[in-house]
């Protein structure tokens, strides 16, 4: 899924009132930070992930990695805050 500069627009709004729920910190992309994305995505389709300032991995390499292993979309990449995009499960039963 490809989202739209229109959509990209509306979900950064949005994403302006979010607190980070998914931090980042020196161990990079672990299967701790996953496991809490997908368990955000379940309730969310925004969710804002922080990295730390002990973190040495670029923060386009960690966008990049996190959306592969979620099968979200980057919104947003703003200093260390990176928004990403994933719609709700069809079936939530």
């Amino acid at each position: 899924m490809v989202l739209t500069g229109k959509q990209k627009r509306e979900f950064r709004a949005l994403g302006n009132r979010l607190k980070p729920e998914v931090w980042i910190g020196k161990e990079a992309v672990s299967e701790g930070s996953i496991q809490t994305l997908q368990n955000s995505f379940h309730t969310k389709e925004l969710v804002k992930v922080k990295i730390l300032e002990n973190c040495d991995v670029d923060k386009k390499v960690i966008a990049r990695q996190l959306g592969e292993r979620t099968g979200a979309e980057i919104v947003q990449i703003i200093g260390k805050t990176i928004l990403l995009y994933k719609p709700l499960p069809e079936d939530l039963s």
